[in-house]
């Protein structure tokens, strides 16, 4: 067996958003050992004052010898935040660590929720991921377990008409919430634990994406690869949904989706399945999102989707990726 430097490496990427890290860190030291885990922080070129407040905060709780500040020169996005604390973790031979914890600031991971994690990764060899109970403070389960997406999956969450939705159940995205560990198709990233030969294996995190569906990807690769994917809701961590990202499923603000959630999207369905499926892909959401709205007006059902979505959703459709000449 490799003997491996550390036990734990975690990845945190921060943007805007220090005093959730801080916060979140709070929660996470006090589970770790400083004699073979470490934490990450990188601060994705946020140009506010959350290094200073993050140093300040290292220095004062006496972190240095477990806690690492990267400032990084560029905003890359998720997948470039956190390939910055993998590639370094991986390609030093006396660095490596056995697993790779990617946490989201705006998290704070429950009593032994580490612990758990790590301790079913090691009961199942072929794990290679494994994801959090996500939960509100006052502990309601958050959907943090998914299915891949299908042809299938885009005509349930696109239509949401009862009979077709109850028709479909078996290819809904998002399935009901298990209570028991149980293998799924891919994890939320706020709280996804790695096997470090996972890594080995696919490479690092695609950097394509900016935010959205990388950890979708991920999974899909590690698949691919021979690895499972599991849930574990022992582990439990409360994720203040949309507090480092702004978007909130059902929102009743109802922000319009940043352009770079359906760029990611549409590279996700590029790269795994091709310009044909996309195609299909984008014709079923967009018509069958169409034929909602129109039901939604005629039956005067309350609007909590996405301001302008319907709009923004074709205007950045493969369609209008070929009109206007892009590639990839």
């Amino acid at each position: 067996m490799f003997a491996y430097k550390y036990r734990l490496v975690v990845a945190i990427v921060n943007y805007k958003s220090a005093d959730l890290v801080c916060r979140s860190l709070e929660k996470l030291i006090p589970q770790l050992d400083n004699t073979v885990d470490r934490v990450c922080v990188v601060d994705n070129y946020s140009q506010d004052d959350s290094v200073e407040i993050i140093t300040q905060f290292i220095f004062e709780h006496k972190l240095e010898n477990i806690v690492e500040l990267i400032a990084s020169q560029k905003n890359g996005g998720f997948s470039y935040g956190n390939n910055l604390v993998i590639r370094p973790s991986l390609n030093q031979e006396d660095e490596i660590p056995e697993f790779l914890l990617l946490l989201n600031p705006d998290t704070l991971v429950g009593e032994k929720a580490i612990d758990e994690l790590i301790g079913f990764m090691r009961s199942h060899p072929q794990a290679g991921i494994a994801g959090s109970r996500l939960e509100d403070p006052d502990g309601t389960a958050q959907r943090s377990s998914f299915r891949f997406h299908s042809i299938f999956s885009d005509i349930e969450s696109s239509l949401r008409f009862g009979p077709i939705s109850r028709l479909l159940s078996r290819w809904k995205v998002a399935p009901e919430i298990e209570n028991k560990a149980s293998k799924t198709d891919w994890v939320a990233g706020a709280s996804m634990l790695i096997r470090s030969e996972v890594v080995k294996d696919i490479g690092l995190m695609d950097e394509d994406y900016f935010l959205y569906f990388e950890e979708t990807d991920f999974c899909l690769q590690a698949k691919k690869k021979g690895w499972e994917c599991w849930y574990v809701p022992n582990s439990r961590v409360i994720h203040f949904v949309g507090q480092s990202t702004g978007i909130i499923s059902g929102n009743q603000d109802r922000p319009r989706r940043p352009r770079y959630w359906f760029e990611a999207r549409q590279h996700y369905l590029l790269k795994n399945h091709g310009i044909f499926y996309t195609i299909i892909a984008d014709l079923t959401w967009g018509i069958g999102f169409a034929i909602w709205r129109l039901r939604r007006f005629i039956q005067n059902k309350p609007d909590t989707d996405p301001e302008n979505m319907l709009v923004d959703f074709w205007k950045n459709s493969i369609f209008f990726r070929v009109m206007n000449g892009k590639k990839k």
